[in-house]
């Protein structure tokens, strides 16, 4: 046991949970039109990968999706394949974001959608004929572990299927991390079209909005180190490598490699200019016969659960609560999401309305605004206050110990633009403790250290403050979210 535990927390820990969930509930739905268009894009995509393999996995209920998001590939399954099955994600309010995608993609059916753990997943042994997981693996350290859990859960000669993850490429300096196209400056947007920033980038172009986040990334994956970690775990495979040609040059030396290749096929591209990589990894035994009470998995699921606090049994009440048989644990359903984290990562997952946190996307938090907030602007997901020069609020801690402050915020493309650099100053009780400068243009995340203290007033110094008509007042950035962390 001892073992296992130590195992799931060096394959992602707590903080990087964290952050992940405030990412995920921030960027869900906080901007929808391009939210919708990146759903889809995500959509029409997988879609492809789905039906090119869909002579090796057959049927996928009861299928379930691991760091779903808002879940809209689940919806694509349900929908597009008439299969049943889970969304999963760590984020209880992305998830609950689905609703919105199912209402404007006009779709009639939805999947089961619950929080929990890629790494603790709360279903039995050999449940699920099918999980799925597109752009998270990279996300932990460990990614034996997930494969493993993932195999855990499945039926013998269930299929479980990944996509989109990063290949580590060869050929790169590994000099920095470089942002997503509408954070980028000028030389490195040039670089971009040509087919010449990915010879620079230390990982995956995009990273650095993750990384700077908090979200701990694992890009150190070659083509080879995939394939040898599917044979440890899975009987049979099949893979599809998607290769980058961006610009002239990565065009030739695609063509280059592609023509050293003995089979002139794409693995030799892939090893040295990355991509990425989807593989449908078959479990050894043979398949149980479909069942057919799986046809409506809403009456059924909670056999397929287990607690995720003990592993007991799980039971549904009258009023839809999922409840354990063996101890008290408890999930409701939550605006068609469960819960179903272990209950201390509950907890501090999913603070609610506590002294330590100040999130203006939950409440408007007034009583604990000390001076300097504009009010309210955004919308579910995304509210934020904007701030001058000088803004003022209170934290309580709830526990004894030292405390960092984490707060999230955005710098508009204007405020760079000033003849002075902008940068942030944070005081607690007064005291100097960190200052921070603003490079690049939207979501930021800083985090400063605090002394040890009963209660904390933080004030936040920021320079310079600028007008943007039509716009009258004067602004320095917005912040979304204030809170202590351990």
């Amino acid at each position: 046991m001892h073992k296992a535990n130590k195992a799931a927390h060096e394959a992602q820990s707590f903080s990087v949970k964290r952050a992940e969930v405030e990412f995920h509930s921030f960027a869900s739905f906080g901007e929808p039109e391009k939210a919708m268009g990146k759903y889809n894009a995500e959509n029409k995509r997988r879609l492809g990968v789905m039906r090119h393999h869909a002579a090796f996995y057959g049927r996928m209920t009861p299928f379930l999706e691991i760091g779903a998001n808002v879940g809209h590939t689940s919806y694509m399954l349900v929908n597009e394949f008439g299969e049943q099955g889970f969304a999963l994600d760590l984020s209880a309010d992305a998830l609950r974001n689905g609703r919105l995608v199912m209402e404007r993609l006009g779709l009639q059916r939805e999947p089961v959608r619950m929080a929990g753990d890629a790494l603790h997943l709360p279903f039995k042994d050999n449940s699920l004929r099918m999980v799925l997981a597109f752009q998270m693996l990279s996300q932990f350290q460990d990614i034996d572990a997930v494969l493993a859990e993932a195999k855990r859960v499945l039926q013998p000669g269930g299929v479980f299927v990944f996509a989109e993850e990063p290949i580590r490429r060869l050929l790169s300096l590994r000099l920095y991390r470089a942002p997503y196209w509408d954070q980028m400056n000028a030389w490195e947007r040039k670089l971009h079209q040509w087919g010449l920033l990915g010879f620079l980038t230390k990982d995956v172009i995009g990273a650095e909005q993750e990384e700077s986040f908090g979200i701990r990334q694992n890009h150190r994956t070659t083509l080879w180190d995939w394939v040898n970690m599917i044979d440890r775990h899975f009987a049979s495979r099949e893979l599809s490598v998607f290769v980058p040609q961006r610009g002239w040059g990565e065009r030739w030396t695609y063509g280059m490699l592609k023509r050293f290749d003995r089979h002139h096929s794409q693995w030799l591209p892939a090893r040295f200019l990355g991509g990425t990589l989807a593989a449908f990894c078959r479990k050894a035994g043979e398949a149980p016969p479909a069942d057919a009470r799986f046809d409506n998995i809403a009456a059924c699921f909670a056999g397929l659960l287990k607690c995720p606090d003990c592993a007991g049994g799980v039971s549904m009440r009258a009023d839809l609560t999922l409840a354990c048989t063996e101890c008290d644990y408890t999930a409701a359903n939550q605006d068609g999401v469960y819960n179903l984290l272990r209950s201390h990562d509950r907890q501090e997952l999913y603070p609610g309305l506590r002294s330590d946190v100040i999130d203006f996307s939950t409440d408007d938090c007034a009583e604990r605004l000390i001076e300097g907030f504009h009010p309210i602007e955004g919308i579910a997901g995304n509210k934020y206050r904007w701030i001058n020069d000088r803004a003022a609020f209170r934290l309580t801690p709830v526990r004894p110990g030292q405390r960092r402050l984490r707060l999230r915020g955005f710098c508009g493309q204007s405020y760079l633009s000033q003849p002075a650099p902008p940068a942030i100053e944070i005081l607690a009780n007064g005291a100097p403790v960190s200052t921070h400068s603003v490079s690049r243009p939207g979501l930021f995340v800083i985090e400063s250290d605090l002394p040890e203290a009963a209660d904390y007033e933080i004030t936040v110094l920021a320079r310079p403050s600028h007008l943007n008509p039509p716009d009258e007042r004067w602004l320095t950035f917005n912040l979304s979210l204030m809170r202590l962390i351990d």
